[in-house]
């Protein structure tokens, strides 16, 4: 989830934060129902990191040669750490991190059923597309958590490095054979729909999630600006499309 790109035109932080995104943690969790909510988002992300962790260790098998197993081995350790940072923060403001990943088990193991790849390549282009899209609804809602949370999530979004590489892997495999770039790009827009599909229902699984998502808690979306988030987060998409050399 977390080895994408920043999008240029990903949600940025205000320059003058308001609300409950110009508070620290020790203000803004003085609200229970904030404080449910971020614990939420911190699991979901936890998990998130674990579980992509291992996808990565698993997808080194398919790897090609000695050099991209190691590359993905590297990957994974870093997505290690991430999950490592979210489970200290959820111990530090005393929440149990495997209860606060629970609840969102299901949902993300659905999706990785769902969308195992079947090859080397397809392996890349999930890493680089599909978790992409979790990681720009992510960066969307940070830009109106407090201060620390927000610094903590913008970090374990951080390129982890797959960027760079799966767009030099997959466009050395289409120029070699073109016939790749259609597979691969039938693939991705497969994932496009099971991304946000899966984002949908963690959202709505989660009252306190939701709640502040749509402007009960803190300073959430109104429908309008649900609709250009998701413009957002589609437009991104198509964008990295391009950088691997596939139509969207």
């Amino acid at each position: 989830m977390t080895s994408s790109d920043k999008p240029e035109n990903a949600s940025a932080e205000p320059a003058e934060p308001t609300g409950v995104a110009a508070q620290d943690w020790a203000q803004a969790s003085a609200d229970p129902q904030y404080r449910a909510a971020v614990v939420d988002l911190l699991g979901a992300l936890a998990y998130g990191e674990l579980a992509a962790f291992e996808r990565l260790a698993e997808d080194a098998k398919l790897a090609p040669t000695l050099a991209d197993k190691a590359e993905l081995a590297k990957m994974a350790s870093a997505e290690f750490h991430h999950f490592e940072r979210l489970r200290d923060r959820l111990t530090e403001i005393g929440e149990e991190p495997t209860a606060a990943m629970d609840p969102f088990v299901a949902a993300l193991d659905g999706f990785h059923r769902q969308t195992a790849p079947s090859d080397w390549l397809e392996g890349l282009v999930k890493a680089y597309v599909g978790d992409s899209i979790a990681s720009d609804f992510y960066r969307e809602v940070a830009a109106r958590l407090d201060s620390d949370t927000r610094e903590l999530v913008l970090a374990v979004l951080d390129d982890t490095g797959h960027a760079g590489f799966a767009v030099e892997k997959v466009r050395a495999a289409i120029d070699a054979d073109p016939r790749v770039g259609g597979r691969l790009a039938l693939w991705a827009r497969r994932l496009m729909g099971e991304a946000l599909s899966q984002s949908q229902r963690v959202v709505a699984d989660r009252d306190a999630l939701s709640t502040m998502l749509v402007g009960g808690v803190a300073d959430g979306f109104d429908l309008a600006e649900v609709g250009r988030m998701f413009s957002r987060i589609t437009e991104a998409h198509t964008k990295r499309m391009a950088a691997l050399g596939l139509a969207a």
